[in-house]
């Protein structure tokens, strides 16, 4: 203490500088403190929404690290920027992505190019190979003067998903293969039973044509060859 009251009187002036500061600085650091969260926290939103490695959506599955997209067992070859558009897309669905963001996200600030018939040209191709039109969208709509929405499901997953296949053994699915067999083996019944008709129709028409032919000639044959008989002129000379 005898120390400090000597610094104060020897110093008076730098002593009162300092302790002006250091009073200021003990009255501004939760200023300092709110200046630096924002920016941190402005860095955090541009973080993807979520990391997880695999996404599925309807049939197709993704790899974001492989950057692969595949549909059952047939792998999508997208271009960078269609991939980018659809990656875009997921991370935000149900949301609007904005024409503007997706430039952003496509092209560099420095980039001379027609941006709009560029994101034009990508969304479609990206609705192509997902097999959709702009008239019937399944995933991607388009949200007039504003950009584009994802209206899928996606779902998001650190670890693989299970293979398509296991979707078709569910009881919904065995029962639509079961009524699609009974409905074919009732039309091979219904065509079976319709030859046997056929040809049953076509048997009894040979036999009544064959009775028909014999009552002919058994009661109309002898008839006409009397009568035939009868009409021949007898040789001259000779009694008939």
């Amino acid at each position: 203490m005898k120390h400090f009251l000597e610094l104060f009187r020897t110093y008076p002036k730098h002593f009162r500088v300092f302790c002006v500061y250091w009073f200021k600085g003990v009255s501004m650091t939760p200023n300092f403190s709110s200046t630096v969260d924002p920016a941190m926290d402005s860095g955090l939103l541009q973080d993807p929404p979520t990391k997880a490695r695999y996404v599925r959506f309807g049939p197709f599955h993704i790899d974001q690290q492989r950057q692969l997209v595949v549909r059952g067992d047939t792998r999508l070859r997208l271009q960078g920027k269609v991939y980018q558009v659809l990656i875009a897309l997921l991370q935000k669905q149900g949301e609007v992505v904005t024409r503007d963001e997706l430039k952003q996200a496509l092209w560099p600030a420095d980039t001379h190019v027609n941006y709009d018939a560029n994101v034009n040209t990508t969304v479609n191709k990206l609705r192509q190979a997902l097999g959709e039109s702009t008239e019937k969208p399944l995933y991607i709509e388009t949200i007039p003067r504003k950009g584009y929405s994802f209206i899928g499901t996606a779902e998001f997953s650190d670890v693989p998903f299970p293979p398509a296949v296991a979707k078709s053994q569910t009881p919904g699915s065995a029962n639509a293969h079961a009524a699609v067999e009974s409905a074919d083996s009732g039309a091979q019944r219904s065509n079976k039973w319709l030859t046997i008709i056929i040809v049953g129709l076509i048997l009894a028409g040979m036999l009544l044509g064959a009775g028909a032919a014999t009552y002919w000639i058994s009661h109309f044959a002898p008839q006409m060859r009397h009568s035939a008989a009868r009409n021949v002129p007898c040789p001259a000379g000779n009694a008939c």
